[in-house]
């Protein structure tokens, strides 16, 4: 059984830092694409960052490149998000997914994560950043 477990959001002051982990269970999380989206009250759901399986490429939202990292520990079966210099616009529900076989090359060809091309889904972890 696929599950996706999302930890590590919490409120934080502009220009302050988190990490989001997911914890992935019921597959070898190395084989597969895996993806960070989020979406914010009254909005689509945006794709931040995506991580290729075996190479370890990376793709960014061009709102978040530069201040976001995502990694993987495959020991751990988890995947990343370190999130630096915070924005209230950063405010969102963040969920990661398992991706099919194209959802990064789709990603980094299109210059936008499809969250069709994610077939299993976090319950998500809240994010503010407020003062």
């Amino acid at each position: 059984q696929v599950q996706l477990v999302e930890s590590g959001g919490g409120l934080v002051q502009p220009g302050g830092s988190l990490r989001l982990s997911c914890a992935a269970s019921g597959f070898t999380l190395d084989y597969y694409n895996i993806g960070w989206f989020r979406q914010a009250p009254g909005k689509e759901r945006e794709g931040v960052s995506c991580i290729s399986s075996r190479d370890v490429n990376t793709y960014y939202a061009d709102s978040v490149k530069g201040r976001f990292t995502i990694s993987r520990d495959n020991a751990k079966n988890t995947v990343y998000l370190q999130m630096n210099s915070l924005k209230p616009e950063d405010t969102a529900v963040y969920y990661c997914a398992q991706g099919t076989r194209n959802a990064f090359r789709a990603a980094q060809a299109r210059g936008i994560m499809d969250s069709y091309e994610y077939n299993y889904w976090g319950q998500g972890t809240q994010v503010t950043v407020s003062s």
